[in-house]
């Protein structure tokens, strides 16, 4: 029963990861024998089945929504010339791509997580990136795992407010969780930066002198990562969970910039031979007279209306209270749901950004009718993907509503893997959380799912339970780096739809690294605390 169990999870890595289908096919062939086996084996009923699968389209439309908002931004901004003028002001920081990276990906990336979340970031900074002269593959593999460090903390601490309901709702153990997580993050999430440049020298860069351009940027590398995880354990502790994702990229940003500036920790050779990865064009970006300002105008919105959205409680209150499409108890079962509240959807205040940047960058909306039909166009492939990606998950998850007594299938995994492992649970736990978001998507739902079963297994073997359930919430934030939806997402984004399977197996690797340094923190963090 376990092999049945696990299908949802075996079937995406070998159709995907190991016969690179793409994942239109790959995803759709695991759709029906989810379908197939939770019939047979689970005993679902066929109005179950009907169910998750009307919960699954639902679902697919505000992520859609939200690819929609992404590329509308991205298209207007070049329809503008913003991003060329972005790229200048990159270019004039620092050409070179190993800066950008961290820049980009790591802390631009990590202020759209801490805001929005929901795979959010990625779909917003792959495209910077590209436009930087990154390759498509390179910049969507470096998008995906640096949205990761920052994930516990994304769309202001959601993870834990949401993904934590069922363990408690007190707000004292909430930030004392908040606390674990960045103390278990404190040496491992400061090693990202670093490794986010191993992986864009060994696998995209020139073959001469790798180990030696990754070590000339590692001391810098290891101050962002140290300033990053010290600012956020230190937010955690003095100011709470929810803002750990904001505060952390902000203050670790504005050092970054004086520290390359001052060539703090970095050769000044640099500036005169910045590095490149293989492919790169070597043309700078058009000249353009607009201002950085004007530039950044729309993606700095972003920010702000997130940001207002998420913390000023009326204006919260207003937009999930209108126009909202969210669908509770499909076909009479009461906890199969889907939420999309319309206003308060990042897709929304992507889309208002993008109409009000055209205003304030061309003074005219002419480009965005004809942008907007071209982006409808283009996300075809990516919309059959999800949706049938959308349907193995519910269904795996609303197995729970079976005739065979049965526990859901993610419950049955879990509980299979306690009884076997319990004696080396602190290692196993982050596992378990990336296993989570790699089905579901979400560090959010991970949580959510899993984070019983954690507190259980950590009470009956007499661990600290802060602590398991932190090493369940830094794991499920890894998992954004492997989640098939996130990967057919932004793939869509940069046109790679059909490599799926390709980048899957290149962010296997650190997303498996990841969890793994996580247990064995958390082996140290229970002879602490």
């Amino acid at each position: 029963m376990i092999i049945i169990a696990a299908a949802a999870i075996i079937l995406p890595l070998i159709l995907l990861g190991v016969f690179n289908l793409p994942a239109t096919r790959g995803m759709s062939i695991s759709a029906l024998v989810v379908i197939v086996t939770g019939y047979f084996f689970w005993h679902l009923s066929p109005k179950v089945i009907g169910a998750s699968v009307l919960q699954s389209i639902h679902k697919a439309l505000p992520i859609l929504w939200i690819l929609f908002g992404a590329l509308l931004m991205l298209n207007c901004l070049r329809a503008t010339g913003a991003i060329d003028r972005i790229n200048q002001g990159f270019q004039a920081l620092s050409a070179d791509m190993r800066i950008q990276t961290i820049l980009v990906a790591f802390l631009f990336g990590g202020l759209i997580e801490g805001v929005s979340g929901f795979g959010t970031p990625a779909m917003v900074t792959a495209p910077l990136l590209i436009a930087l002269g990154f390759s498509p593959m390179a910049a969507v593999v470096l998008a995906l795992v640096a949205d990761s460090t920052p994930a516990a903390f994304g769309a202001v601490g959601t993870p834990l407010t949401v993904g934590l309901s069922n363990v408690t709702e007190k707000s004292s153990l909430l930030n004392l969780i908040g606390l674990r997580v960045t103390q278990l993050d404190l040496l491992v999430g400061a090693l990202m930066p670093a490794v986010l440049i191993l992986i864009l020298i060994m696998w995209f860069g020139p073959r001469e002198a790798r180990l030696k351009q990754w070590l000339t940027v590692l001391p810098w590398t290891l101050m962002i990562g140290l300033i990053y995880s010290s600012t956020a354990l230190l937010s955690a502790l003095l100011i709470g969970y929810e803002f750990v994702s904001i505060v952390a990229p902000l203050v670790t940003l504005v050092f970054a910039i004086i520290s390359i500036r001052y060539h703090w920790l970095l050769p000044r050779a640099m500036q005169s031979s910045p590095w490149k990865m293989d492919g790169a064009t070597s043309q700078a970006a058009p000249k353009s007279s607009m201002s950085l300002m004007t530039a950044w105008f729309p993606y700095l919105l972003v920010v702000v209306l997130l940001l207002a959205s998420r913390v000023l409680t009326p204006l919260q209150q207003f937009l999930t209270h209108y126009a909202n499409l969210s669908w509770h108890h499909i076909l009479g079962f009461s906890s199969i749901s889907s939420d999309w509240e319309l206003l308060y959807s990042p897709g929304t205040i992507l889309a208002v950004a993008a109409i009000i940047g055209l205003l304030v960058q061309t003074r005219s909306l002419k480009p965005l009718l004809p942008t907007a039909k071209t982006v409808i166009g283009s996300m075809g492939n990516t919309a059959l993907a999800l949706g049938v990606t959308l349907i193995m998950v519910q269904v795996f998850t609303n197995s729970g509503l079976n005739q065979a007594q049965l526990p859901s299938m993610p419950m049955y995994i879990a509980k299979f893997v306690a009884k076997y492992l319990a004696g080396i649970w602190i290692i196993m736990a982050p596992f378990l959380g990336q296993l989570g978001a790699f089905v579901t998507g979400s560090t959010t739902v991970s949580t959510l799912t899993f984070a019983q079963i954690q507190a259980d297994i950590a009470t009956n073997a007499n661990l600290n339970t802060t602590v398991v359930l932190a090493a369940q919430l830094v794991g499920a934030a890894a998992g954004n780096m492997v989640c098939v939806h996130n990967i057919v997402a932004v793939s869509s984004v940069v046109g790679l739809s059909g490599q799926e399977g390709t980048i899957l197996r290149k962010t296997l690797l650190p997303g498996l690294g990841y969890a793994a340094m996580i247990g064995l923190a958390g082996l140290v963090l229970l002879r602490i605390v």
